[in-house]
């Protein structure tokens, strides 16, 4: 194993997330790694948690947190910057090693190049090679010097392509199993404790917040009708996806809708809900952690759904429906994704309380196997590639 730069001021790691839930990897990842080897330096992109435990970030996050082929194809060339200098700058500052945190489609190009310059390379959290794009093996073989994945049924994959790999657990299911009760919650969040409560997660991009404001407001209108007293709930993870939000309210002469907006808390919101009705995404398998019912949806572009949707060989796209094998909870998609569909879905989660207790049951039992010290154990499987150690 090749060790690259270290130097008196310790050895210098190469880091790299795309998006708002990968920094919350890196964040705890980095805090794991720092706590054995403490002159660690790491340099990259990351947010807030990422930079608060240390890194220093090139670029910010939200410069690759870009979804949707569409929507990448606008912000093609400046990716494709940043991700060229990326390679210059640790070619030339050559870190002990490289690790990617999700966003394959950046991470994987970029790893590729590092590894054939004999940089170690660990790749956090598997691309949905199980999913979507099953012909990825090859490029992975060529990109990566060990994977670590989060799903226990992904290792098998990787060991019979020859792919090093290690199972570490997902890291939210260490992150959220000290969450507070349903009750707790509600009293954090001042609701009444009888209520019936639904939290509204319409995405944390501003272009899923554009695809998907002005339905969950519709939505929102149908239940809010048809059920008598109930809370609604609104994480919205920045002022952006606020005003965003805000003005799907306004467009629909919204004012009177009993509404409650917070600026983050997601989590707080979901474990307060009876119901949760949430855009497919990392958010989806939160909810299930948290043991929350939900009701999955997502709308992007005609031409992204288009060739998304071709690419895929399951009938599953919700993380949860995915982790069980069968349809635990609903997924209502594209052009199924209209307020009467969803107001109707999330209405009969609210009224059938033994369905209610069946999923609840089932997500205590997904969490309990995920939760494994995630971070850890990712931190262990990477000291080596530090040290010079090989596994």
């Amino acid at each position: 194993m090749a060790v690259a730069a270290t130097t008196a001021a310790g050895p210098l790691l190469g880091i790299v997330a795309g998006e708002p839930s990968g920094d919350l990897l890196g964040g705890a990842l980095i805090e794991a790694l720092r706590a054995r080897v403490p002159t660690a330096r790491f340099v990259g992109i990351g947010g807030p948690r990422m930079t608060g435990a240390g890194l220093h970030s090139l670029y910010p996050l939200e410069k690759l947190s870009v979804r949707g082929y569409v929507e990448v194809l606008r912000h093609y060339r400046e990716i494709i910057g940043i991700r060229r200098q990326l390679k210059q700058h640790f070619l030339e500052e050559r870190p002990a090693v490289f690790i990617g945190i999700d966003a394959p489609d950046f991470n994987l190009d970029l790893e590729t190049t590092l590894k054939k310059a004999g940089i170690p390379t660990v790749h956090y959290v598997s691309p949905s090679i199980w999913a979507w794009r099953g012909g990825r093996m090859r490029g992975i073989r060529k990109a990566v010097s060990r994977m670590l994945t989060v799903f226990p049924f992904e290792t098998v994959l990787y060991e019979q392509a020859g792919v090093p790999v290690s199972y570490v657990g997902h890291p939210l299911a260490d992150m959220l199993a000290s969450m507070p009760s349903k009750a707790d919650a509600r009293s954090a969040l001042k609701l009444p404790a009888a209520a019936p409560v639904v939290a509204l997660l319409p995405g944390s991009r501003i272009s899923e917040l554009e695809s998907l404001s002005d339905v969950f407001v519709a939505t929102a209108e149908k239940i809010a009708a048809a059920v008598e007293g109930v809370r609604l709930l609104v994480p919205l993870v920045n002022r952006q996806t606020r005003e965003l939000f805000e003005a799907a309210l306004y467009r629909r002469e919204s004012g009177e809708l009993d509404i409650k907006l917070l600026f983050g808390h997601a989590h707080e919101a979901m474990a307060a809900a009876d119901v949760v009705l949430v855009a497919s995404g990392t958010a989806t398998l939160e909810a299930a952690l948290l043991q929350r019912p939900m009701v999955i949806t997502y709308r992007m572009p005609r031409l992204s759904w288009w060739m998304m949707n071709w690419r895929r060989y399951q009938p599953w796209v919700g993380l949860p429906n995915i982790l069980a094998g069968k349809f635990v909870v609903p997924e209502l998609l594209q052009d199924a994704a209209t307020p009467e569909a969803l107001s109707a879905a999330v209405i009969d989660l609210l009224q059938d309380t033994e369905k209610r207790k069946s999923i609840e049951q089932r997500f205590g039992e997904m969490a309990a196997e995920l939760r494994c010290d995630a971070a850890e154990r990712a931190a262990d499987a990477i000291v080596p590639y530090i040290t010079g150690v090989s596994q």
